[in-house]
């Protein structure tokens, strides 16, 4: 049925139409605007004044006058229906079915503005999840309940990273159900193929649910994207108890969308143009993420999002940094090398790595072989830099050993095949091996009963 609709708007000015505000309109909530031929377009209230209201409309505004436009205000915000069915299903960037399959049957709706989860319900994450990708379970690992995104550069290979950890990622210590939610905003055709041939080719299709908001979408769209993505999977774990895993790229491109709407409204930019509530925004979405007293479920996040110029100091990665715990950072050098995964080393870190290795979680040399091995590549790379200056032939005999184990670190232990899956155990063995070509006594941060039973050739040592 059918409400009232307002005849005529006061402008439209890109995706933006100004109306006068009538009674009862909220912020958020949902317009059905149509024009002069009774094309229905949807839109929502992003601003309100005592006399008249911002809409933002999802799609194009060719066409719209404002003496044949009209407006009917829905008194609701934007819903997602929600049911287990939509596992398996690919969605369009507004949680609409694009797989060509009927919307799932379902009485559940929510609203996909959501609310961050209060910090007094927080669970505070400590399960270790292995993703079979050395580079982030050996040293920058990945905890159920974290939010922990990829920062990468334009070309770098994290969409294939991305694909990677959903097909492999699994919880050690919990038998309960693992799924997926992903969303892609503002991705090419190309790349939105990619995952869904990368997904089905593996089986693992059937446990994720994709939200796609395609390069050639109203760069609007991609503002929902996400929430939508994030309502999903607040059903999956906190209703279903299910241990859902959501990755989200490209986050620099939501920002550019919040960027280009926030200049149409003619609001103050702050840095590089960017609305000052970029970071308040941001918020909204990543503390989204984590696990609730009461709830079996978790919802862990993997944010991806491209650093303009690989500037990691850029407003987008430099605020990412701040709300999330911790960040993987590909290296362009690393690439050039040939390495995949290119996990720069030394910029990465896990702030809730501690928590969730060691003893009973994953093995209890991690943390001392984890330090070892980021202290020994630290001064890898410092030789490195040397032997560029007075070369090779001039270093010591110390500094050609640690020029041999930064070698052999990046090719055994942070290079893999882009199927392959190692477990925790194979991952900290290869640690083991790459320390083999340091002396002993330069192993200052590993416990010396952990260097007898692990280092191969040292007493009894050897793989555990």
């Amino acid at each position: 049925m059918r409400g009232l609709e307002f005849k005529g708007v006061s402008s439209v000015s890109g995706p933006i139409v100004i109306v006068k505000r009538r009674e009862d309109v909220g912020f958020s909530e949902i317009v059905a605007i149509r024009d002069g031929r009774g094309e229905k377009k949807t839109g929502r209230v992003v601003e309100l004044s005592e006399e008249y209201a911002a809409i933002q409309v999802f799609g194009s505004t060719t066409g719209l006058s404002t003496e044949e436009t009209s407006v009917e205000f829905l008194e609701r915000p934007m819903e997602l229906f929600l049911s287990k069915d939509m596992l398996g299903r690919v969605y369009d960037g507004l949680g609409r079915p694009s797989d060509g399959c009927a919307p799932p049957f379902s009485s559940t709706c929510r609203d996909v503005n959501g609310d961050p989860i209060n910090p007094y319900a927080r669970v505070y994450p400590r399960d270790f999840i292995q993703t079979g990708v050395s580079a982030i379970d050996g040293m920058n690992t990945l905890i159920r309940g974290q939010k922990l995104p990829i920062f990468s550069g334009s070309g770098l290979p994290h969409n294939r990273l991305a694909a990677q950890i959903i097909r492999q990622a699994k919880i050690r210590s919990d038998s309960g159900s693992f799924v997926m939610v992903f969303a892609a905003m503002g991705v090419k055709y190309d790349v939105a193929r990619f995952f869904i041939q990368s997904f089905e080719e593996s089986g693992v299709l059937s446990q994720v649910v994709m939200f796609l908001s395609l390069a050639d979408s109203p760069s609007i769209e991609r503002l929902i994207t996400p929430r939508c993505a994030l309502t999903a999977a607040e059903y999956l774990a906190f209703d279903c108890g299910m241990h859902v895993l959501v990755v989200m790229t490209d986050m620099t491109n939501y920002c550019e969308a919040l960027r280009e709407v926030s200049s149409i409204r003619g609001e103050i930019p702050s840095r590089k143009g960017f609305p000052g509530y970029l970071y308040s925004d941001l918020a909204a979405l990543y503390e989204r993420a984590g696990k609730i007293q009461g709830s079996g479920g978790s919802i862990t996040q993997i944010p991806i999002l491209t650093m303009p110029n690989d500037d990691i100091s850029h407003p987008i990665p430099d605020l990412s940094g701040y709300i999330t715990e911790g960040q993987i950072v590909l290296d362009r050098e690393m690439s050039q090398k040939g390495i995949y995964p290119p996990v720069a080393g030394l910029p990465s870190l896990s702030r809730l790595m501690k928590d969730g290795i060691g003893e009973g979680m994953t093995r209890e040399d991690h943390k001392d072989l984890a330090s070892q091995l980021f202290a020994a590549y630290s001064k890898a790379k410092s030789v490195r830099n040397l032997a560029s200056i007075i070369g090779e032939e001039e270093l010591s005999g110390l500094d050609k050993n640690y020029l041999g184990f930064g070698d052999g670190f990046e090719r055994n232990f942070l290079t893999q095949g882009e199927t392959e899956n190692r477990s925790i155990e194979e991952t900290l063995d290869r640690g083991w091996e790459s320390l083999k070509a340091l002396p002993r006594e330069e192993l200052h941060r590993i416990k010396e009963e952990l260097i007898e039973k692990y280092l191969p050739g040292a007493g009894g040592g050897g793989k555990a």
